[in-house]
């Protein structure tokens, strides 16, 4: 539809007073604005201050005449509402960093302005400013670089120069005024200074900041003055803000605050909800605030896991949540255009007379001109198109605070009920009800650390029942409900996990299961709780993608993250991988064989991206080597692409280029010297403990140099040792190596030098006694743990790799490094027992991690990963696979192989 400037001037000569004095006023502009040409009206309004006495004089007189150009365009439907608060929002922007430099050349005349800065929040952070807005800044200050008088002290310059901002902006005159400007939103507003030192603003976000303050900061950005400074500011406590735990504690803070804010709009229409006369379009039911929440809500639950929903604005917050499949696509649109028209009606009460107002007209004659200056017929059509608005707005943010708000603090909590909690025990079954009920109020009785204060006991008394059912329920209950209770134990706080466990009730027969059957996730739940987060997601029990895919995922860093945060980014990430991958093993939603592969992709994409972040932080100071690289040879089960849970990395650490080579630095190392020290932190990135825990157990004894040696070898020295000195077991562990890292040429290189190597003729006999020795020593050192150790038991995985290294090394082909790969190609009647055996393994390693016989239940988890009908049919597959690999030693060694 083609923009109707006629029209909009005259809807608002009739029926807008502030408008229809502004068009008197500014002849010019409204000639521009009569012609249609909306941005050379745009650009004459940016141009009124220029020659003005004073910048508040100049921000005013802009101020009055975008305020026209704005509204006569946005009226004649040639500007989209982006565009009209977008406009503003710059404007907004353009007048504190003036009010800002005027203020501080006040008191320090001379000086560039530097040291003082406002961040934008609110609608003014998102750039979608009201048509007639206060704005609502925060005022830092940095006492090392504000400028003034030699007399003056940091605080007080700072709070001159916040002073004259706030009077510049909100003085009117004959002129108007430029900006409301409310600094309520300043840390512990009622006793702080206007303006705010860097680092106190810094202390009290990490420290003692409110819910309600994370929500004001999702919109948050630096606007004018020291913008630098500001975007460092905000990255600093973006960890406040934006949370790695999912946080449906703060449903329950925006649920509190949104009964407040509908009380006070009943408070204003006589108590009545309904859309009328008075109806605040801004807090009423179904008004612009609870689109804000809704989209801000699931931001504050969702944003700190996703980077792509920390968006600013409020449409395209809510297009994002339906992209990440948070919200249904056509929820999403209903609520964007809701909004778009709600703020549209809004600007269109604010054009009236200018006023900073979000209620309709309680005057039936006034009502009538917002609506005809809108377009509308009267004030009824208005009233009956905004009921149907805010009724489905309201009904879908109902919907959300309903179906997620846990239950609400009030009240100190009281002790639980002795008679109920026992009630409730003796009713499921557990062995010692009595025992058991005390046990529980001794968690309460202030002992645990994670249920000391009201809030904690209040989250944990309204999963209590749900909790002890599912423990209950459990394949083990008591071994569930001890490592329940060591999880409780070694959390510092747990209302984030009770209140998940409310909203999610179908994740505590999860996580009873995962605290029965899996030793090994029972641990790293009880280190970081937040690792069931990503099991509401359906997509948990999907298997990770390519190499390529995970890097790039980890390789997300946030803006400005140093090197220890994107170790601790890393660590995050594959630790919440890993227990997935862990919790699909012991639900039995994927073959181990593919959650094997699925754990050896992790590792590789977590070394390569690690790897990167190393050399990259090593090149800073000592620069790096021309025609020299630094590669990663994987062997053993990493090599092989099949992980377990409990599997170490064996890596050799390798480079190419000249050994005399000296990096370009500003601290130079030799290339033997610089590859050694870079090869060793980047073993520590990935085995070293942070924050977020360790990644991996790394072994590079397999090195040309053993234990003793330096980390890194050039792949020269590689090459010679292999040829000439190495042993046959160091040749064996070779038919798995496979290039983790380093470019796709010196990849390929190595891989040429493995062939080559791996390719030499041998003497058949001497490589027979070499493997048997070597196995007959390895039977000795290294006894089976147990009885289902499918690996050192004879006949078992160890037995298997051996034979086919051995017809590897003997024929000098089928050099694959995946085992199953190598067995095919050369044609080995091993590829079922193969199968079954690292099945079983994988499984094992989580679900029988000491290789006993485990409980009943899991047992049967076993059973059910393995693909089997019961523990019978188990132990007979088990049986018949040692007995393949016991005929084929027999083929291969002509010795027969005793199993046990």
């Amino acid at each position: 539809m083609s923009a109707d400037w006629t029209g909009a001037i005259a809807r608002a000569s009739a029926h807008a007073p502030y408008l229809a004095g502004a068009l008197e006023r500014l002849p010019k502009l409204t000639e521009l604005l009569a012609s249609g040409d909306g941005e050379a009206a745009l650009a004459h309004a940016r141009a009124a201050g220029q020659g003005a006495g004073d910048v508040g004089a100049a921000l005013r007189r802009e101020k009055q005449a975008l305020s026209l150009a704005l509204a006569i365009g946005d009226l004649a439907g040639a500007f989209p509402l982006l565009k009209v608060t977008g406009e503003l929002s710059a404007f907004a922007d353009r007048a504190l960093d003036a009010a800002i430099a005027e203020g501080i050349r006040r008191r320090a005349p001379d000086s560039e302005p530097a040291g003082f800065l406002a961040l934008a929040l609110g609608k003014h952070g998102a750039g979608e400013l009201n048509y007639s807005s206060d704005i609502d800044p925060i005022l830092l200050f940095d006492p090392e670089l504000l400028p003034r008088r030699e007399r003056d002290e940091p605080g007080e310059a700072a709070q001159r120069v916040a002073r004259a901002v706030v009077e510049t902006l909100s003085r009117v005159t004959d002129q108007g005024y430029v900006f409301r400007v409310d600094l309520r939103l300043r840390p512990a507003s009622e006793v702080s200074p206007l303006a705010i030192s860097i680092d106190a603003a810094l202390t009290h976000y990490e420290s003692s900041a409110l819910a309600w303050e994370r929500a004001a900061f999702i919109r948050a950005r630096a606007c004018a003055g020291d913008v630098a400074a500001g975007e460092a500011f905000l990255a600093a406590i973006r960890p406040f803000v934006w949370r790695k735990s999912l946080d449906f504690g703060a449903i329950a803070e925006i649920g509190r605050l949104t009964a407040q804010i509908r009380a006070s709009a009943r408070a204003k229409t006589s108590g009545s909800a309904a859309v009328g006369p008075g109806f605040d379009l801004k807090k009423g039911r179904g008004g612009i605030r609870e689109i804000e929440f809704y989209a801000q809500t699931h931001q504050l639950i969702h944003g700190g896991r996703n980077p792509a929903l920390r968006l600013r604005g409020t449409r395209a917050t809510l297009d994002a949540l339906a992209q990440a499949g948070l919200i249904a696509a056509e929820e999403a649109r209903l609520l964007g255009e809701s909004y778009d028209r709600l703020r549209t009606i809004e600007h269109r009460l604010q054009m009236f007379q200018d006023q900073q107002t979000h209620s309709l007209p309680v005057n039936p004659d006034a009502l009538d001109a917002v609506a005809r200056l809108d377009g509308l017929a009267d004030g009824p059509a208005l009233l009956t198109e905004l009921t149907a608005i805010t009724d489905a707005v309201g009904e879908r943010y109902d919907a959300l605070i309903m179906a997620n708000t846990p239950s609400t603090p009030g009240a100190p909590v009281p002790m639980p009920d002795q008679a109920s909690l026992l009630e409730d025990i003796e009713g499921l079954g557990f062995a010692d009800p009595e025992a058991l009920a005390a046990r529980i109020e001794g968690w309460q009785s202030g002992r645990m650390r994670a249920l000391r204060s009201d809030a904690a006991r209040h989250a944990f008394e309204a999963i209590r029942r749900d909790l002890l059912a599912a423990l209950a329920s459990a394949p083990e209950p008591e071994r569930a409900l001890s490592r329940w209770e060591q999880l409780l134990n070694n959390l510092p706080s747990a209302i984030n996990l009770f209140r998940l466990l409310e909203a999610r009730p179908g994740l505590l027969d999860l996580l009873a299961r995962i605290l029965s059957l899996a030793p090994p996730l029972a641990d790293a739940l009880a280190r970081r709780a937040d690792l069931l987060d990503p099991l509401i997601d359906a997509s948990a029990f999907d298997l990770p993608g390519s190499v390529e895919e995970l890097t790039a995922a980890f390789a997300r860093f946030e803006p400005g993250d140093d090197y220890e945060r994107k170790l601790d980014s890393v660590r995050r990430k594959v630790g919440e991988l890993r227990f997935e991958l862990g919790v699909q093993l012991i639900e039995g939603v994927n073959d181990p064989l593919d959650v094997g592969h699925a754990l050896a992709r992790v590792a590789e994409a977590a070394l390569a991206v690690l790897t990167d972040a190393t050399a990259a932080e090593f090149r800073s100071n000592h620069g790096a080597i021309a025609d020299s690289e630094m590669l990663v040879l994987g062997l053993g089960r990493m090599g092989g692409g099949v992980l377990t849970h409990a599997s170490d990395l064996d890596l050799i650490y390798l480079f190419t280029g000249n050994f005399q080579a000296e990096s370009d630095g500003r601290r130079p190392l030799g290339a033997t010297h610089y590859y050694n020290r870079l090869s060793q932190r980047a073993i520590s990135a990935l085995s070293v403990p942070t924050a977020e825990g360790a990644l991996y157990e790394v072994d590079t004894r397999l090195r040309p140099s053993g234990t003793q040696g330096p980390p890194a070898a050039s792949l020269d020295s590689f090459e010679r040792y292999q040829r000439e000195q190495a042993w046959s077991w160091e040749h064996m562990a070779l038919c798995r190596a496979r290039p983790l890292y380093g470019s796709p040429e010196a990849r390929e290189a190595l891989c040429g030098v493995v062939r080559a190597v791996l390719q030499t003729p041998r003497d058949a006999q001497k490589l027979r006694a070499d493997v048997l020795d070597m196995r007959e020593t390895m039977a000795k050192h290294k006894a089976p743990k147990g009885p289902l150790d499918v690996k050192l038991a004879r006949g078992g995985l160890v037995d298997l790799e051996f034979i086919v290294h051995f017809v590897q090394l003997r024929e000098g082909r089928g050099f694959r490094p995946g085992l199953a790969d190598a067995i095919r190609e050369l044609g080995l009647p091993l590829g079922e027992a193969h199968d079954v055996l690292t099945r079983f393994l994988v499984a094992g390693r989580l679900l029988a991690p000491d290789s006993q016989v485990p409980g009943e239940a899991a047992c049967m988890a076993l059973v059910r990963a393995c693909g089997y009908g019961g523990w019978d049919n188990l132990e007979a597959g088990l049986r018949a696979a040692r007995a393949q690999v016991a005929a084929a030693w027999q083929e291969a060694f002509g010795e027969t192989l005793e199993i046990t």
